[in-house]
């Protein structure tokens, strides 16, 4: 093996570790790395993903782990590995770029070839090592990447020029003489029109949860329209195989439009908003469906993803022992070995083994086929005890042990939510333990960190002080209100844009890079300036603190054009909008008077606090 020396092995992330091993001589992101570019003259090789990726681990196998790749890498460029999860600043700057240069999304693992100042030039996904899936081979690549870097640096200077004025360039704000409902009902009708009658959801495959659409439209109790699509999306997900129909919790997407067969990567930050919806699905009909699926989630976070201290994990893997899925599916003989006749019959029906393979052709993976007739569930759950302890046999799926603020922040709301609806202090417990465990090690001198050893995002303060105004909500502790204030006081101080109003994701003394992403659009997660804007419109009628007010409809002034144009993916902020609208014009000027910090304040009545903090 040649002599290379890679720089990774002592990185936190346990992504960046993983290619530790790797012949080629990864840096992590840093000026040292970015300086060697520039000393060399050498262009960067920019490799995004993270620990559950699947695609991620096929490039790393077919190409990084490969020394005749890694000496072609090592030669013409300077290669840097990133965390997504660690380092999403990067992560949102280098998808626009590759949105822009290739005209179509991104995703992971992100493949970008950077100027020594990293400016990119070039980019894509996954490539393969040789050319195939229409897709040009990744050694073929970086030779040319190499040629046109030696031979046409002009092309590739004006190029950068063109690409940085579009990155910084911010859509202008509109001044708003008053708010108006038009991007709710507009918001609506689009979610409606694209509404997947047949199975739930939104649109076709590859199919996704959409937690914050889904939100947005069952909390409108008044529609009828709107709630039973939310609640029908919920009750087919639930039957599909994108639920683990066995452990519990919810797979990152569906591959097919029947939330048959997963992406199997399972991410925290997807099932903390799910736990709340389904808390919410149950307790608008009572559905004893969607209160196990609840429950399932919380057995999953406890067994599986739960810190030593009571924080959370951030993910499990899709591949396990080299295969995608291989944990989760299942052959017949083995099924009909575990169970007695009568269950594997059952287990045939209701979870479709009885059906042909619908994992690539020859394994089984679980959904619900058809309902169970009354009086078989003891016999169902005695045949799920037996092929979920044989299932604990095998070998599991690698864990990401990162505990990331942000995410744990919407797993805190989420278990907040669903323990006050289910009148479960038990998981009121696991979120107060996750709670206080996070502020142990992540707030300092007043500032997070979103890693114990990275400065925090916007994201991370805008989730956390969510999860605090929940916790709060159903269970009244004066230290969370006192930290809640501190939260939203830092927040403004160093996220604010305070010309044009929201904020940014990276703080004012962030380190500097070709972008500073401001954002409200809702992706996977939703968006730190929507959640901001709606945890301090709710913090700021508690405390009456009219700047807290104030700085929530700046928010949604700051992206009122966007949304009036395209609300596509604003769910967030247009709940914010919504609360907004709900309240007298005058609140955004006076403070309440019966909540005011000089009268009766709510820190001191426990049962006025959970007055004020509305449900959301």
């Amino acid at each position: 093996m040649p002599d290379i020396t890679n720089r990774l092995a002592q990185e936190t992330s346990p992504y960046l570790r993983q290619h530790a091993d790797n012949p080629v001589a990864w840096w992590p992101w840093g000026e040292e790395a970015l300086t060697e570019a520039r000393t060399q003259d050498k262009p960067i090789l920019l490799s995004i993903g993270y620990s559950a990726c699947h695609w991620c681990h096929v490039m790393a196998h077919e190409s990084f782990e490969d020394e005749p790749t890694a000496a072609v890498m090592n030669r013409h460029f300077i290669n840097i590995k990133v965390d997504r999860e660690e380092r999403p600043d990067l992560d949102q700057i280098y998808q626009t770029a590759h949105q822009m240069l290739v005209q179509r999304p991104g995703g992971w693992p992100l493949t970008m070839f950077l100027t020594p100042d990293g400016v990119p030039f070039h980019g894509g996904t996954y490539f393969p090592r040789e050319a195939r899936y229409g897709l040009p081979g990744f050694v073929d690549l970086c030779e040319r990447i190499n040629e046109v870097w030696q031979t046409r640096r002009g092309d590739i200077d004006a190029q950068n020029r063109g690409l940085l004025t579009a990155l910084t360039h911010s859509p202008p704000t509109k001044g708003v003489a008053a708010l108006d409902d038009g991007p709710l009902t507009a918001l609506r009708t689009l979610l409606l029109g694209s509404f997947d009658r047949h199975f739930g959801g939104f649109g076709g495959a590859p199919k996704f949860p959409h937690p914050t659409d889904l939100r947005f439209l069952l909390s409108r109790s008044n529609d009828p329209q709107a709630c039973e699509a939310a609640l029908f999306t919920l009750k087919c997900m639930a039957a599909g195989g994108i639920h683990d129909q066995l452990g519990g919790g919810f797979c990152r997407y569906s591959v097919d439009e029947r939330w048959e067969i997963p992406h199997f990567e399972k991410m925290l930050y997807d099932n903390g908003p799910l736990l709340g919806l389904y808390a919410d699905a149950w307790a608008a009909t009572g559905d004893a469906s969607f209160l196990r699926v609840t429950e399932g989630i919380v057995g999953w976070l406890q067994r599986e993803m739960t810190a030593p201290g009571g924080a959370f994990y951030s993910s499990l893997d899709a591949d396990s022992e080299g295969e995608e899925g291989r944990f989760y599916v299942w052959e017949r003989a083995e099924v009909a070995r575990l169970l007695t006749p009568e269950e594997s019959a059952l287990a045939g029906r209701h979870w479709g083994l009885a059906e042909p393979a619908n994992f690539e052709n020859r394994h089984w993976h679980l959904k619900i086929a058809a309902p169970l007739a009354e009086g078989e569930t003891v016999l169902l759950e005695s045949a799920r005890a037996k092929l979920f302890a044989a299932r604990e046999q095998r070998i599991h799926p690698g864990r990401d042990d990162k505990i990331l603020t942000s995410w744990n922040g919407l797993m805190i709301e989420g278990l907040g939510h669903a323990a006050r609806l289910c009148e479960r202090p038990d998981w009121l417990a696991i979120g107060r333990k996750a709670l206080d465990d996070l502020k142990s090690r992540r707030w300092q001198d007043g500032r997070l960190t979103t890693t114990d050893s990275l400065p925090a995002y916007l994201d991370d303060y805008a989730f956390l002080l969510a999860a605090l105004l929940e916790m709060l909500q159903a269970d009244c502790r004066t230290d969370d209100l006192a930290f809640a204030r501190q939260l939203a006081d830092a927040l403004l101080e160093n996220f604010e844009d305070r010309d044009a109003g929201g904020f940014f994701f990276t703080a004012h003394d962030h380190e500097q890079l070709i972008q500073r992403p401001k954002t409200g659009h809702d992706n996977a997660q939703p968006a730190g300036n929507g959640m901001a804007a709606l945890a301090l419109q709710r913090l700021g009628h508690l405390l009456g603190e009219v700047r807290y007010l104030e700085a929530a409809r700046r928010t949604i002034e700051a992206f009122w054009s966007q949304f009036e144009r395209q609300p596509a993916g604003f769910a967030s902020l247009l709940s914010a909008l919504e609360g907004a609208l709900a309240l007298p014009a005058s609140s955004h000027v006076n403070a309440p008077a019966c909540h005011g910090v000089n009268c009766l304040a709510p820190q001191d009545n426990p049962e006025k606090l959970k007055e004020v903090l509305q449900d959301r």
